[in-house]
């Protein structure tokens, strides 16, 4: 049967569809072929094997875990660059963000007048509503802003310890500011006084941790100075200043530096105060200084705007005079110069005197001459009222025809031995004489502007009185090291005696406990371990026993004599410290011994302080992490 030419068209149309469809997907199967291979091959030149391809059809899908968002963006790039980027389909994850380094805590605390506030990071499982009730009783009734931030991460070794001193800190830091990081604690703070500052700096740094890196930058605030006084002598001992004033500290160095010109100590200094007549105070110091020593001896005194020139006697008149003229055309236009030469007196002839002293032990005397019955009341009334009634002695007897400022004087001389705390006071009609040792290191400036006060600017005085360190109430306690010191050169001369193979403190030892106890009770809060040793004679299990039982030992005494020993610990060490040869019986008997050894802070690392910057810049890093770790978890 023949087939119509319909039906021949017909088929030759099909036959031409049908080639056309599998030539069409040939060419598709052949560009996603092409297209995955070239993608994936770029891929793996990147260095990012990570990436899967896929073609389908004319479009690639990457998938894979990115390591970072970067290298995800960096795969789409390589991608784009094989084929066109409209055709590429990103199912391509990010790695997760747990592997973020934690953030670094830490806390800057703010305490004034006007409340308390605090801002940083802490970690997020803290007892905020503690926390909080904790800022608020520290602040009073004043206001606290909180405007810390939290974060979800691993407590960092040394935060606790850190956040904990901090905030006890605050409880003795009115005015400060207080940073807290692991490990580490920095506290700015005003004090109300110079020995306010010492003693709380000592008392911050005895509650530190060991462990703990402690910066302090405690001040005080400058002392009002009535009458602002600089009181400088040149005399055959050298040269001094019996007082010395400064408004700020480039007059001090100024001062010093004319002073030191002329022999003064390097170790010489002035307090810098308030209350100055003028800000040419330090040229009229310099001035005034000069010009005693172009005399090349004598006495001036700076009282608020007077300036008083004592020579001494027997200085030539036509030195005196010139040296006065010029003084007078160098000192600045609110300072008036009184100049005194005093006449040569007759050495043979003996002045009327009253004499004060001071013993170290309280016991004041009273010698020499008053004028009447009254003034001899007085002043036995008001040294027994300044000393104590029991520890005054009155030895005076009443003489006519003494000066008409006799009363005064005696009664400043009186009062000038308060700043004592040994020595003598002699009064005569021409000086007062004040000598010994003091606690107080403004006793001199003290005692100048107090003679000043009530004898007038030109009143002749002179001062020798010696600071001693030991005698300060605050300075006076001996520090750390010097306790350590002091209880180990006691041990040295007699050590602590047991019974023998006991741990029990012989009959004999109670004397030796006794002093220890009394060293310890004059250094205050300390942080000490009281050591064990033996030598090596004997089991090392029993020498190790009896070693802790002994240092146990000795605790327990320290404690029955009332000593704190809250911040003491015991330990033996056995024989395993020995300081001499146990193969003698010297030896072995200075390894059979007890130390008492201080706890020392350890030394860290430094770091670089936290900025609010810094914690402000890790908060969205944070947040974000935050929120990848929520999703992840749908």
């Amino acid at each position: 049967m023949r087939l119509s030419a319909l039906t021949i068209i017909a088929l030759t149309f099909i036959a031409a569809a049908y080639g056309s469809l599998m030539a069409a997907n040939y060419s598709v199967t052949l560009i996603e072929d092409n297209s995955e291979i070239e993608v994936r091959d770029s891929l793996d030149a990147a260095d990012m094997p990570w990436a899967e391809v896929e073609a389908d059809g004319l479009k690639v899908t990457l998938a894979g875990v990115a390591p970072t968002e970067a290298l995800r963006f960096k795969a789409l790039s390589t991608a784009g660059g094989i084929v066109d980027s409209a055709r590429i389909i990103d199912e391509m994850d990010v790695q997760a963000t747990a592997d973020i380094a934690p953030p670094r805590f830490s806390v800057e605390i703010l305490r004034n007048d006007g409340g308390l506030s605090v801002i940083g990071l802490i970690p997020s499982d803290t007892d905020r509503e503690s926390l909080t009730a904790r800022f608020e009783r520290i602040a009073g009734d004043t206001p606290v802003t909180d405007l810390l931030e939290t974060a979800d991460y691993d407590l960092p070794d040394g935060w606790i310890q850190a956040f904990e001193y901090a905030l006890t800190s605050l409880d003795e830091l009115p005015r400060s500011k207080v940073s807290a990081s692991p490990g580490r604690v920095s506290i700015t703070a005003i004090t109300d006084s110079n020995e306010e500052r010492v003693s709380l700096e000592q008392s911050l740094r005895r509650a530190a941790p060991p462990s703990l890196k402690l910066s302090l930058a405690l001040s005080a605030p400058r002392p009002v100075i009535t009458p602002f006084l600089t009181r400088f002598v040149l005399d055959e001992t050298g040269t001094r200043f019996d007082a010395c004033a400064a408004d700020t500290d480039a007059a001090k160095d100024t001062i010093l530096t004319a002073a030191r010109a002329i022999g003064l100590a390097d170790d010489a200094t002035c307090t810098v105060g308030m209350g100055v007549p003028s800000p040419a105070w330090a040229t009229a110091n310099v001035a005034a200084i000069e010009a005693v020593a172009a005399l090349g001896s004598g006495i001036v005194t700076v009282s608020d705007a007077d300036v008083s020139l004592l020579a001494t006697e027997g200085t030539d008149q036509d030195l005196f005079d010139r040296t006065v003229g010029e003084l007078e055309a160098a000192l600045p236009e609110v300072f008036v110069l009184n100049a005194v030469l005093p006449e040569v007196q007759d050495p043979t002839a003996g002045p009327p005197e009253f004499t004060a002293t001071l013993s170290p032990e309280g016991q004041v005397q009273l010698r020499g001459r008053l004028s009447d019955q009254n003034l001899r009341d007085v002043a036995d009334s008001y040294a027994k009222a300044s000393f104590g009634s029991t520890r005054v002695y009155t030895a005076t007897r009443i003489v006519p025809d003494l000066p008409t400022d006799w009363s005064v004087r005696v009664l400043a001389g009186l009062e000038s031995l308060r700043n004592l705390a040994n020595g003598a006071v002699t009064v005569t009609p021409t000086t007062i004489d004040v000598s010994g040792n003091t606690g107080d290191a403004d006793a001199n400036a003290s005692i100048s502007r107090l003679l000043t006060n009530k004898l007038g600017d030109s009143a002749v005085f002179s001062i020798d009185v010696t600071y001693q360190k030991k005698l300060d109430p605050i300075l006076g306690i001996p520090t750390p090291d010097e306790c350590e010191a002091e209880i180990a050169t006691l041990l040295t001369s007699g050590g602590i005696s047991f019974e023998p193979g006991s741990g029990d403190l012989a009959e004999g030892a109670g004397e030796t406990m006794d002093d220890i106890a009394a060293i310890l009770k004059r250094c205050g809060d300390l942080r000490m371990e009281i050591q064990g040793h033996t030598d090596s004679q004997g089991r090392d299990i029993m020498n190790q026993e009896l070693s802790e039982a002994r240092a146990q030992s000795v605790l327990q005494a320290l404690r029955d004599r009332r000593v704190l020993t809250a911040s003491f610990t015991s330990q033996g060490y056995g024989e395993t410290v020995p300081i001499a040869d146990n193969k003698t019986e010297e030896g072995r008997e200075a390894n059979r011994r007890i130390e008492f050894v201080l706890i020392r802070p350890k030394p860290s690392a430094p770091e670089q302080p936290t900025t609010l910057e810094q914690v402000e810049s890790t908060l969205p890093q944070i947040e974000d992490t935050t929120e990848t770790q929520e999703q992840a978890s749908e």
